[in-house]
């Protein structure tokens, strides 16, 4: 590709994620109707002390386990990936 267009696709994209940025709420939301119901209940329901403890690993228990088994499952194939590009042509055995 030619410069001008790789700086024209840059610049689209950064105006993209730009202007989707500039559309994030930001500061107070709308909704704080969960927040407020874990700070008052969250340590009664979880037994932790620490609210965002009990938060990650009793009211999203199972949401944290499957983002836990997905990045495992990607560390593991990028693993077998690079360790077979990183073999030479001779050092595989043919029977």
């Amino acid at each position: 590709m030619k410069s001008a267009l790789r700086i024209g696709i840059l610049v689209v994209c950064a105006a993209a994620f730009l202007m989707a940025g500039l559309d994030l709420s930001f500061g107070t939301p709308a909704y704080t109707d969960m927040d407020d119901y874990m700070l008052a209940h969250g340590q009664e329901e979880t037994g932790s002390n620490n609210i965002v403890t009990g938060v990650v690993f009793d009211y999203r228990g199972f949401d944290t386990l499957g983002e836990a088994t997905v990045l495992f499952t990607v560390v593991l194939g990028a693993g077998l990936v690079f360790r077979r590009l990183g073999k030479k042509e001779d050092e595989y055995e043919y029977e």
